[in-house]
């Protein structure tokens, strides 16, 4: 259903990371006004702050993954440091040319921390290796052998699993849905072998063949967190950020969405709000250079966005538009 007057003007009084998106996906916009705003991201508010914060040598904090002074201690993560920096830009909608230069610094100055690895050329972590390598397209290196390596290091059970460097043999739903995104980017980006794209389709098959929620082996909910909903997603899995995944996908496939993507669909529709709001629930711990959206307990502009988003691409009551360009 189209949305409400009001809901869209909360929406739209947003930073102009999200209010680009908006206009392009909830409000049907026309393309000079939401590419218009979408240029504004790298001048004004959150783009813009964190654009400031890049070190002369290209990266942020000193460090690829985590900040050059970590000690590993305190709650969580830190998500201040290169790569981190790198998908918000991304994920925000900031033009490549903005970085000119970056990815070449990047290659001459940044290592990551496991075994000093050069930054184009990813590491063992597979959510790292497809955050470069969505990174890396956008910004026009040759990552070509960073592809490769989804499909070398698949498992037998269709997705992957960060700790497989640790003897892991099963899936994880974190790990194969940041694989899929960086696929998908990738493959969006410049096209994709057909060794590529049947490893996205096994990924695929994973998760739907658990309808994004449930254990195979016993039915059961894999974990609470798949229906616990925050804003920025980070690593962490939900049925709203996998969602907004295969929605993606079924934008860049031209196919119809999967019927067993439907549970999902009713997880997040039971999680508005009767104002028809998402609230924020968590936020995931670890330093941050600021915050992008609301404490817990409150209204979120960006989970609204992705849960409206969602829902009327379900409820088919969007044009599909140009696949391309909806692949940010």
């Amino acid at each position: 259903m189209p949305i409400e007057p009001a809901l869209a003007d909360w929406l739209l009084d947003s930073d102009p990371a999200l209010r680009w998106q908006v206009e392009r996906d909830l409000v049907g916009a026309p393309d000079a006004v939401w590419t218009a705003t979408r240029a504004r991201v790298a001048t004004e508010g959150f783009g813009a702050r964190l654009l400031a914060l890049q070190d002369p040598d290209g990266q942020w904090a000193g460090g690829a993954y985590f900040p050059k002074v970590y000690d590993g201690s305190g709650e969580g993560q830190p998500w201040t440091a290169t790569t981190w920096s790198l998908n918000s830009l991304r994920e925000w909608g900031v033009d490549a040319a903005v970085l000119t230069g970056t990815a070449e610094q990047l290659a001459a100055n940044s290592r990551w921390e496991y075994n000093d690895l050069p930054y184009w050329g990813g590491e063992v972590d597979c959510c790292i290796n497809a955050y470069t390598l969505a990174n890396g397209v956008w910004l026009g290196m040759d990552v070509t052998g960073l592809a490769q390596w989804f499909p070398d290091h698949r498992m037998a059970d269709g997705g992957w699993n960060c700790d497989w460097i640790e003897g892991s043999t099963r899936s994880s739903f974190h790990s194969t849905l940041n694989s899929l995104k960086g696929l998908l980017y990738y493959e969006a980006a410049v096209g994709a072998s057909d060794e590529l794209r049947e490893a996205r389709r096994a990924g695929e098959e994973y998760l739907l063949q658990r309808r994004l929620l449930y254990r195979l082996s016993t039915g059961e909910l894999v974990a609470p967190w798949v229906a616990r909903f925050a804003y920025p997603f980070r690593w962490f899995y939900s049925v709203l950020n996998a969602v907004d995944y295969f929605r993606a996908a079924v934008l860049h496939d031209g196919t119809e969405p999967d019927p067993r993507l439907a549970e999902a669909i009713e997880v997040i529709r039971a999680a508005r709000e009767p104002d028809g709001t998402w609230l924020q629930e968590r936020r995931h711990p670890g330093d941050a250079w600021f915050e992008v959206d609301v404490p817990p307990g409150e209204p979120s502009k960006w989970l609204t966005f992705y849960g409206i988003r969602a829902l009327d691409w379900w409820d088919g009551t969007m044009p599909h538009g140009d696949a391309a360009q909806r692949l940010v």
